[in-house]
């Protein structure tokens, strides 16, 4: 075969293929977004191709400012040419203590003033890890108490703590965890939603603790999110919020707050407790704190610091490039009201997203808060349940995914059937950005659902139909106000999740 007969290869595709051949079949974001990043800036990213796209997903949370922020790189930049130790374990260096500085800074007052770090290996799950111990050596207590929806982490006692089922089957037990009910509006538990059902899961909550009978001992800690990212963007009320610091403090047991994804800013309030008043017992901290880079911590009351030296420790936990882009990062969303900006774009979002949903069935609810959003999909010709709610559809949702990819948005999925298109774009985004992810992301629900009525209609699979083409925006004129995606409909949902593919932070 001549050269000249030798199909030309599309810019990546070499890597792809290398890609699939060498890393292993538990990788997931490279199965949803077959493409090759070669530069990017802001919420911008540019593939091999050429092809540029709105990222959406922000490296699961982690890029507060976006890609490659001028504040961050200067930090980067500084440190470098400072000729300061880039790894020193956990010793005292100007990097850390301005950083350490800056996150107390960031902090509730009220938590920040009794309050210990500690530095842990630079991911998400070591630090929850890492509180659990803390607890247990403070406590002398074993147990945990965890939420349904939760997802803390893939090492063992934070995956004791998720509540995926898919992804611990074919594990040994984390630990002795106690599972209880998020409330959760549109899929209650109670099969009753909105505060009636948050109401519900208190009382449960508080009844069970104080059954003897009820086979719950008093655990080491309750470990929950204020929003729940990989359960699909569910926020939790904020008198629930209020009533779980009030249960687990009137029976002394500790509350440890997961802000992995929700800090800096995300949820319109630098910290997600911050909106309830809730003061913890510990916070998890990872993701948007290293600014771009690996950094994780837990702070919490220094009435728990009983560790004994070298009870917890990680060699990578002193990353002072990471260090000194995190304190560039915290300093930048503070002094320029990010999470403020995250909580109006966010409100216009949620607001045009759930006026959508009464132009498209397909949009079952629309929930988050600040900059992290979900819109969850599901079967729009299947009959409702008792409370309104109809049945997820994963594989629309997958459509919808590629469909937005081929648009030019990144945007993953999530949620119990990882029916949740989640939106997690950075907190720099423009109103131009949140107007055009608006309108692609409107497109592509659009396109993908008109494909699948025309194929409900002639009986005929829509396998292939994500890269139906539609108009720019057919569906994007939806102004502000609908509230279709109401969160007093509820459905119990007791199906397992899909599998070890819908976890996705990679913490």
């Amino acid at each position: 075969m001549s050269l000249a007969a030798i199909p030309a290869q599309a810019p990546g595709e070499a890597v792809l293929r290398r890609q699939r051949v060498r890393e292993s079949s538990a990788r997931t974001y490279a199965r949803s977004f077959p493409i090759v990043p070669v530069r990017a800036n802001g919420m911008t990213v540019e593939g091999a191709d050429g092809r540029r796209y709105l990222d959406c997903l922000s490296g699961a949370g982690t890029l507060a400012l976006g890609h490659n922020h001028p504040v961050v790189l200067e930090a980067i930049r500084r440190t470098l040419d400072s000729g300061a130790p880039l790894h020193l374990l956990d010793l005292a260096t100007a990097e850390k203590d301005d950083f350490t500085t800056a996150l107390f800074e960031s902090l509730p007052p009220e938590f920040a003033a009794r309050a210990r770090v500690h530095f842990c290996g630079p991911a998400g799950t070591d630090a929850v890890e890492a509180a659990l111990k803390l607890m247990q050596t403070a406590t002398g207590r074993s147990g945990a108490l965890a939420f349904t929806g939760a997802y803390h982490g893939m090492t063992a006692g934070a995956l004791a703590l998720t509540g995926n089922t898919a992804v611990k089957e074919p594990l040994p037990s984390g630990g002795d965890v106690v599972r209880l009910p998020y409330p959760y509006g549109y899929r209650c538990p109670f099969g009753v939603g909105g505060d009636a059902g948050a109401d519900l899961s208190a009382t449960y909550v508080e009844r069970l603790l104080d059954d003897p009978s009820g086979g719950v001992t008093t655990p080491a800690a309750m470990v929950l999110e204020a929003v729940q990212g990989e359960g699909g963007a569910v926020p939790a009320p904020d008198g629930w919020l209020r009533a779980m610091r009030r249960i687990t403090a009137e029976r002394g047991i500790p509350l440890i707050v997961d802000e992995v994804q929700t800090g800096v800013g995300r949820t319109g309030r630098m910290w997600a407790v911050e909106h309830s008043g809730v003061v913890p017992d510990a916070m998890v901290l990872s993701k948007a704190i290293g600014g771009s880079l690996p950094l994780a911590v837990v702070v919490y009351r220094e009435d728990y610091d009983g560790w004994r030296p070298g009870a917890h420790t990680g060699t990578f936990r002193g990353n002072t490039l990471a260090m000194a882009a995190g304190a560039a990062t915290l300093r930048y969303v503070a002094a320029h009201g990010l999470a403020e900006r995250a909580a109006v774009v966010g409100d216009r979002l949620t607001s045009r997203l759930r006026d959508l949903a009464t132009e498209l069935p397909a949009i079952g609810d629309v929930r988050g808060r600040g900059l992290m959003l979900g819109v969850e999909l599901v079967d729009a010709a299947a009959e409702p349940d008792s409370c309104g709610a109809r049945p997820a559809d994963p594989a629309f949702a997958v459509r919808v995914r590629e469909a937005c990819l081929e648009r030019g948005l990144i945007v993953e999925l999530g949620g119990r059937h990882d029916a949740v298109l989640r939106l997690l774009p950075p907190l720099t985004i423009t109103d131009e950005q949140a107007a055009a992810v608006f309108d692609r992301l409107a497109d592509a629900i659009a396109s993908v659902s008109s494909v699948s009525s025309v194929s409900s209609t002639s009986s005929a699979p829509s396998s292939a139909a994500a890269g139906s083409a539609g108009s720019a925006g057919s569906a994007g004129s939806a102004g502000v106000g609908g509230s279709a995606g109401s969160s007093a409909s509820c459905r119990d949902d007791a199906v397992a999740a899909r599998g070890a593919e819908s976890v996705r932070e990679g913490r």
